[in-house]
């Protein structure tokens, strides 16, 4: 999965809640054409990955614009669909229209079948094979596929660039913010406890991607907080000198409602502040306690809503460990 020459972290023992790391760079999707981004690709392949759970109602139309614009021209050498235990004809029409796609549940069963964003990206890891390796959500509609090429952009173009993340305005909130977990939870958190990853406009953004061999050394929360989990442990391990953003103008995607919403502000907020904890950050005026992989999201009236922010290792680690089962299994 990681090849021998993968270079050791430039930024051990970084210190995340540090407020003079560097300033975190900002491209958009236009600086580069495609004709640049496929000059500077060379030997180096791309995988693009799009979790996906119930989402036959867009997922054929981003596919078939995806192989169209990148897999045929040359730019992206593998398009996988991870179908996260759809109810639905998601993964019939991701076949039908071009892309791999992967039972969620059949991937390293050995760690289980379980459900959820964080868990569907870590397999994708395990299951694609590209040097780049980018993911795009598969609710989107009016799809283009600059949401991908814009990404891919930097990685490509820029040596020290490890991990690209998009951001856009979003046409249904007639704003150019995030969406309401992301001003309300993710930003003002991140900006209070981890300062470093304030210039980021969308950190809970769908659309992002960065290096095999930097992504398979971070671990993974398994639900709602996978995208500001690995925020938090890239800046942990490598700072923010690689890390950028990209402009990539508009996107259009379905309007959650708060009953959705709930969930993935808990998510968010114990997955950032379970990082505050390990940063020390708790120990200053006691606000911040230790902070459990399990909490229930307690609404009047309603069953609890259980969020899980446990986090699967970093797929480097899981090679060794799935030989430790294979003995233990032979040993019995």
């Amino acid at each position: 999965m990681t090849d021998e020459s993968t270079p050791p972290s430039r930024a051990a023992g970084v210190d995340p809640t540090r407020r003079d790391c560097a300033p975190i760079r900002t491209f958009h999707h236009a600086d580069r054409s495609l004709d640049e981004l496929r000059a500077a690709k060379g030997s180096t392949t791309v995988s693009v990955c799009l979790p996906a759970r119930n989402e036959a109602a867009t997922v054929g139309a981003i596919v078939e614009t995806l192989v169209r614009d990148t897999v045929r021209t040359g730019l992206v050498d593998e398009l996988i669909v991870i179908d996260d235990h759809s109810t639905d004809d998601t993964g019939p029409r991701a076949r039908h229209a071009g892309a791999r796609v992967v039972d969620a549940g059949s991937v390293l069963p050995e760690f289980g079948r379980g459900h959820g964003k964080g868990e569907v990206l870590w397999k994708s890891l395990h299951v694609s094979s590209g040097d780049l390796v980018l993911w795009c959500d598969a609710d989107l509609r009016d799809f283009r596929s600059h949401l991908v090429t814009g990404i891919l952009g930097p990685l490509l173009c820029e040596p020290d660039v490890e991990v690209a993340k998009g951001f856009y305005r979003r046409a249904e909130a007639d704003g150019i913010g995030g969406g309401r977990v992301t001003e309300l939870v993710a930003r003002p958190l991140l900006s209070l406890l981890f300062p470093a990853l304030a210039g980021l406009h969308q950190p809970l953004s769908g659309e992002y991607g960065g290096r095999r061999a930097v992504l398979e050394r971070l671990p993974f929360v398994e639900g709602y907080g996978v995208e500001v989990g690995l925020l938090l442990h890239y800046l942990r391990q490598r700072g923010t000198t690689g890390l950028v953003q990209v402009d990539l103008d508009e996107r259009h995607h379905r309007h959650r409602s708060l009953d959705d919403l709930g969930p993935q502000a808990m998510a968010v907020t114990q997955t950032i502040l379970r990082h505050a904890t390990a940063a020390g950050l708790g120990h200053i005026d006691g606000a911040v306690p230790p902070v459990p992989a399990v909490a229930e999201l307690l609404r009047p009236g309603r069953a609890p809503h259980v969020v899980d922010v446990s986090e699967r290792p970093p797929m480097v680690e899981v090679a060794a460990y799935l030989e430790l089962v294979r003995a233990d299994r032979t040993a019995r």
